[in-house]
This record gives structure tokens, sequence and C-alpha cells, in this order.
């Protein structure tokens, strides 16, 4: 298992392969990552549907739903949120704030893209049609939730999600294994679900699935405009998703292992240690 000091040591080379890529290819990538989630998402939606008890369908949908970070990180994708442990990167100078920030861009419009494209192929596909259109009522009554959300409420959401999913990314990088990886995501992101946390990536296929199902199956969606999508939704939870994901677990890890820590006089099997999860990425 590589150690919390190698993960953070390695997730500079990472950084700095992640905001060299091509904006095209951030864009690319980043389409599929916002794919994965909302297909995640579609899934979480379609498992507890017809679960009456709340607190049973709220666990069920979490089971579900780490599936989509699964994707993003054994298939290779590139997900803002994740991308938010770049500013380790950063803090250690070996990148730009400007480098960091046009990543995070390209790679939310991707994300954005990807989120709409799932969205409109699941409604106009008629999935909602499941149960009796049950699956659309609901598709809708989740947008609406997200779309009426309080400022404050959203962004403190955000802040929790993106810890747990920040960590869910850094645990990863613990193991070389599919099977470890796999393992070590699931819990946070089980979590982070459960707990009703917002992850912006996410809330991009929620609102627009349900913007979308409530035209095709005119159904009354009070608060579901673009407006209040991008406003009262992704504003708040992706200032959220900064805070906790760059803010808390990337600067609190910056300074708990590499700030003053003399990790230049490693051993050789640390220093290669670094290198492969470096590579393996």
């Amino acid at each position: 298992m590589h150690s919390p000091l190698e993960i953070a040591l390695a997730y500079i080379e990472i950084g700095k392969h992640k905001v060299n890529l091509s904006y095209f290819k951030m864009i690319l990538l980043g389409m599929f990552a916002g794919i994965f989630i909302a297909l995640a998402g579609i899934g979480a939606s379609v498992a507890p549907v017809s679960i009456s008890n709340p607190s049973i369908a709220k666990l069920v949908g979490s089971l579900v739903f780490p599936a989509g970070l699964a994707m993003v990180i054994i298939a290779g994708s590139e997900l803002f949120t994740g991308n938010n442990l770049i500013i380790i990167a950063v803090l250690e100078k070996q990148i730009t704030v400007r480098k960091m920030l046009a990543n995070w861009f390209f790679v939310y419009i991707g994300n954005l893209l990807g989120s709409i494209l799932v969205a409109a192929l699941v409604v106009y596909g008629h999935t909602p049609d499941l149960f009796d259109g049950l699956l659309a009522q609901k598709m809708v009554e989740l947008g609406a939730y997200r779309c009426n959300m309080d400022f404050t409420n959203a962004l403190i959401r955000g802040i929790l999600c993106n810890i747990l999913v920040c960590i869910a990314t850094w645990m990863s990088f613990a193991t070389k294994s599919v099977s470890g990886k796999l393992i070590t995501i699931y819990g946070p992101v089980m979590l982070f679900v459960l707990c009703g946390f917002e992850h912006s990536v996410a809330d991009m296929y929620f609102t627009f699935a349900a913007y979308f199902a409530s035209m095709e199956y005119q159904i009354t969606a009070e608060g579901v405009t673009l407006l209040n999508i991008f406003m009262h939704c992704l504003l708040p939870v992706t200032i959220g998703n900064v805070i906790g994901g760059a803010g808390i677990v990337g600067c609190g890890y910056w300074l708990g292992y590499i700030r003053h820590t003399p990790f230049h006089a490693s051993t050789d099997k640390e220093e290669q240690d670094e290198i492969d999860i470096a590579e393996e990425y």
C-alpha cells in the first residue's frame, strides 16, 4: 500500500500532467466523466424508485451511485471535483494558478456537456416510462429539490460532499489493484449520497434530467428553470465543492504531508513508489 506521503508527492506529478493536457482532451475526457456520473445518477434514481420507505430508498440509491466514480477512476476521465486536488501542485509551485483554473474550467464544461447528453438520452429514450411513469415523477422531484435549495445550505453540502469525493480519489491511489481501488472509493461515495450532500457534476445530471422530463412528460416542476439550475444549484454547490476539495483536503494534506517535510531524503524504494503511482495514473 502507498502511504499518504507517497500519494501526496505523486499528486504533484499528476497535477502537472492534468494541466498540460490539451483543452480538447480536457473537454473530451471531462465529457466521459460527466457521462459516467450521470449514468450512476440514473441508476441511483431507478433502484429505489418503488421503495416507499424513504430511509431504505436513500440507502439503496447510495449503494448504486459509487459506480460513477469507479468508472471515472478505472476507465480514465477528468472529473472537476477530483481535479480540485491539483491545488497541491500549485502550492508546491510546480504549476501556475492560471493553468489550474484553465483545467477546472474546461473539465467542468466537459462534465456539463456529458451530463446534459445523458440526461437528454435518458429522457428522450423514454427511460422515465419505467414503473408506469413513477420514475419520471421522481426525476422531476429530484431536480426540483436541487433548483430550490437555499444558497448557504447548497454551499455547505457541496463542501461536505467534496471532502468525501477527494478523500475517495486520494484513497484510490493507495493501491494498484482494480479491486483495491473499487473498495477504497466505495465507502466515501456511498456516505456522501446517503447523507444528502451535493456533488456539482451529479447535480448537472439531476437538474437537466428534471428540466427535460418536465417538458417531455408535462409534469409541473416549480423552479426547474435554466436560471435556477445555475444560480440556485450549480453555483453554490460548485463553490462548496472547491472549498471542500481544494481548500480543505488539498491544502490540508499539503500542509500535513508535504510542507516542511524532508521528503527529499526518502529512500530509493519510496521514490520509486511515488513514480509508480504517478505513472500508473
